[in-house]
């Protein structure tokens, strides 16, 4: 493989958080670094599960989406243009950490990707003028919609998220 290569850390707040720091090679042009290695990602999910497939979603300045999640789908996610902050929420009601949260600044420029587990919430707000935020996306069966997913308000006074602004973009939905 090369140098290809993650710095791979579990969330010190939330159990089953990961976050994967890949290796950035930069010159004169820019930069290049991979998002997925099989053998090196694939190890951190359950026997069974494998990534099925890929989504981008494309937003403006301070769009926030979320807090999604299901109970069975792991995401792998990162910002590939632009500039997010990542939340992440645990949501398993049985878990020590139910309702904690975590936030971290992405910029493609300098890429860190996030293990997401089931049951955990994932939300990202927009800083740059446009971003493009990548998931990928792992589970069983048919993959579960925003029809059967579950939606935390991104200002629910419980978790008391620190925002970094105070009047998001939002669909209806997250509303």
């Amino acid at each position: 493989m090369g140098n290809i290569s993650f710095d791979i850390f579990e969330s010190d707040k939330i159990k089953g958080v990961f976050f994967l720091k890949p290796s950035v090679s930069t010159d004169f042009r820019g930069n290049i670094w991979t998002s997925y290695v099989k053998d090196q990602i694939n190890n951190m999910l359950p026997k069974n599960i494998n990534f099925n497939h890929d989504k981008f979603s494309y937003s403006k300045k301070y769009v926030l989406r979320g807090i999604h999640w299901d109970n069975k789908t792991w995401k792998l996610v990162t910002c590939v243009y632009g500039e997010i902050y990542q939340v992440v929420v645990d949501c398993r009601e049985h878990s020590r950490s139910f309702l904690v949260w975590e936030g971290v600044t992405i910029k493609a420029k300098d890429p860190l990707l996030v293990l997401i587990p089931p049951g955990i919430g994932n939300s990202y707000l927009v800083l740059s003028e446009e971003a493009v935020y990548h998931y990928k996306l792992g589970y069983k069966g048919a993959y579960f919609d925003a029809d059967k997913q579950f939606t935390l308000k991104w200002n629910d006074p419980r978790v008391n998220i620190k925002w970094p602004i105070e009047n998001p973009i939002l669909s209806d939905r997250d509303r």
